[in-house]
């Protein structure tokens, strides 16, 4: 049976089933289950997959690709689909479904043993001799805890041998000129001493910053009450210190004590979600998730929020996500049964929790951005320019076309392509404008896009150069040159967005043009300072091109000049020397050498510049 049969009898057989909700398993030839929906109604959803792919992602192309047969179970509602939708997914783990791995495992807090004693984090316990506090749920916390501790209480974290009274002890580093170690590696400082700092310091970790500091602040009144005026001082700086880590935790604080932020981030064939987990109203803890890029995402959110919260014990009182989900009422629905109390799902636009999301969608692009090589700002700002334009993926591959004349004569145009955010260099264009003249500008890109789109279909097996289809295409120009391009993108490619990049009266950026209208841009940052680089890019490009054209046409005019010599002629002698010094240094031999020269021109030539003195 040919893979066409077997869809249409997949097809068949999925027109059969129930018009009623259920959950659906896809199985490949071996048997194995490969993906796990639901479905309100049963026949209308499993059909999909079986009809015209048009509208099918790569990803759903693939997996039908392998499904040879699928099974299906009736419930009686779509929240009872969604129920057991998620417990098959966890028992069978199919290779479609988006999987995340629980790494979720015990921390410690290690203090190594004395003198000079360290404080880190470790995975588990070893027998070696160090004291281990512990266990804890949160790496995150752990390692924001030590790192806290270690800076508050000046102690060592570098791996320099330490000891008291040693001779030419180390110079102290950059971490003591700044006030984060007491420099124990120079050997002036007393185990004693240092033991104290390190007790502190456990207590401090153990005990958490309110009571901690309650304590310091009554040994810093017995002291100054002893007139320990120097211990006072020391404790003081260990209060002020405390503090000051409290005031910088503000910045990741929340009104709404119990949450997790959730946002999604992507680029460069790569998908992270990034969630923040709020405790007392405090970051307690953040996890990241790579996978592949999503094609739908509300479809993906949803997808993440049941596997999450599968593997996940807590369920908050909150989940604030970036974006639409899908079945939003059905999840909070089920978040609310596991949980056993009202929890709600919620899409901020405006405020804190606005803010909040923002910044944890910027750490997933940042995660992405270290993943694929890519600064976390350019990452950002192509997840921006995504959601501005509504893409279904982050612009990988750009394209920019701008167009320059002068009066309408020696109309050009340059095609730039940034791939990831950076010039592809070796991928920019240069085009001389044939068709439209008298400084036809929508005329000149609509050719110049056909042009482009032609090479496009004859190279597009290749996938490289003309022959990459681009994620996005920008024009150097408003509404009316996009109307101009858009009926040829929709004969040769259609599906690839298409926009303009407007100026202000000061030649600068200052938003994007569709047909009909504009989107403002300078409100996202990132977004706005990548387009504006790219927009600058492709108008020197045309600028540059166009120059040397009028250039080259100048020189070739004055050689028309000589008898014998027309437009023809002084190009090609152009070509061959470079530039009228090279046309005039010429022996009449070595004129002779270019194509379609005669002896009488040539000579005719060496008279001229004879003449020139």
């Amino acid at each position: 049976m040919t893979r066409t049969d077997k869809i249409a009898e997949l097809r068949r057989k999925a027109m059969a089933l129930p018009l009623q909700p259920g959950v659906y398993l896809m199985k490949d030839e071996a048997g194995h289950i490969i993906y796990i929906g639901k479905a309100k109604k049963l026949k209308n959803r499993v059909s999909q997959y079986f009809g015209s792919d048009t509208n099918h992602s790569e990803k759903v192309r693939q997996m039908v690709s392998r499904v040879d047969t699928f099974d299906y179970i009736v419930v009686g509602s779509e929240f009872e689909a969604l129920v057991l939708e998620c417990s098959l997914i966890k028992q069978h783990t199919p290779k479609y479904n988006i999987l995340l791995k629980d790494d979720k495992g015990y921390h410690y807090i290690r203090v190594s043993p004395p003198p000079y004693s360290r404080l880190s984090e470790a995975k588990q316990t070893a027998e070696d001799g160090a004291r281990y506090i512990g266990p804890y749920m949160s790496s995150y916390a752990i390692k924001q805890a030590v790192d806290e501790a270690n800076k508050i209480y000046s102690l060592a974290t570098c791996s320099r041998p330490l000891a008291y009274g040693k001779k030419g002890g180390e110079r102290p580093c950059l971490n003591h000129h700044i006030g984060q170690c007491c420099a124990p590696c120079t050997g002036k400082v007393d185990p004693d001493a240092y033991q104290e700092r390190v007790d502190e310091a456990v207590e401090f970790l153990t005990r958490g910053s309110a009571k901690t500091l309650a304590i310091l602040q009554q040994r810093m009144e017995e002291a100054a009450d002893r007139l320990d005026f120097e211990q006072a001082a020391r404790l003081r700086d260990r209060i002020a210190a405390i503090k000051r880590l409290s005031e910088k935790q503000k910045v990741v604080l929340s009104r709404i004590e119990e949450q997790d932020v959730i946002a999604l981030a992507q680029g460069s064939g790569k998908a992270c979600f990034e969630v923040f987990r709020f405790t007392d109203g405090q970051l307690s803890d953040r996890e990241q998730f790579l996978m592949e890029e999503q094609d739908d995402l509300p479809s993906a959110r949803a997808a993440f929020i049941q596997q999450y919260y599968t593997l996940r014990g807590r369920i908050p009182l909150q989940v604030t996500v970036d974006g639409e989900v899908e079945d939003r009422d059905l999840l909070e629905q089920w978040l609310t049964e596991k949980a056993g109390r009202r929890v709600h799902i919620v899409l901020p636009q405006i405020g804190e929790q606005a803010k909040l999301t923002e910044m944890c969608r910027q750490n997933a692009a940042e995660r992405i951005a270290q993943q694929v090589g890519m600064t976390g700002q350019t990452a950002t700002a192509l997840e921006e320019i995504r959601q501005l334009l509504d893409l279904p993926h982050t612009p990988a591959y750009i394209e920019c076309y701008d167009i320059s004349h002068t009066a309408g004569s020696e109309p050009v145009a340059a095609m730039v392509v940034f791939e990831n955010g950076q010039p592809l260099r070796s991928a920019y264009r240069k085009f001389r404008v044939k068709s439209a003249i008298g400084g036809d500008d929508y005329g000149a890109m609509a050719e110049v896009l056909t042009r482009r789109m032609e090479e496009y279909l004859t190279n597009r097996d290749s996938g490289v150069g003309f022959g990459r289809k681009p994620d996005l295409i920008l024009l150097d120009g408003g509404s009316g040159q996009v109307a101009a391009v858009a009926p040829v993108l929709q004969k040769y490619a259609p599906g690839i967005p298409l926009y303009g990049l407007v100026k202000d009266d000061r030649h600068r950026t200052r938003a994007i043009a569709l047909s009909g209208g504009e989107i403002a841009i300078h409100r996202k940052r990132a977004a706005f300072t990548l387009l504006a680089n790219i927009q600058e890019e492709v108008h020197r490009s045309a600028i540059r091109y166009h120059r040397q054209r009028r250039k080259g046409t100048s020189l070739a005019t004055s050689l028309t000049e000589i008898e014998g010599i027309g437009p023809t002629r002084a190009k090609a002698l152009l070509r061959q020397f470079g530039s009228l010094t090279g046309v005039r240094n010429a022996s009449v031999e070595e004129l002779l050498l270019v194509k379609g020269m005669t002896r009488p021109a040539a000579e005719a030539i060496q008279r001229y510049f004879q003449s020139k003195g």
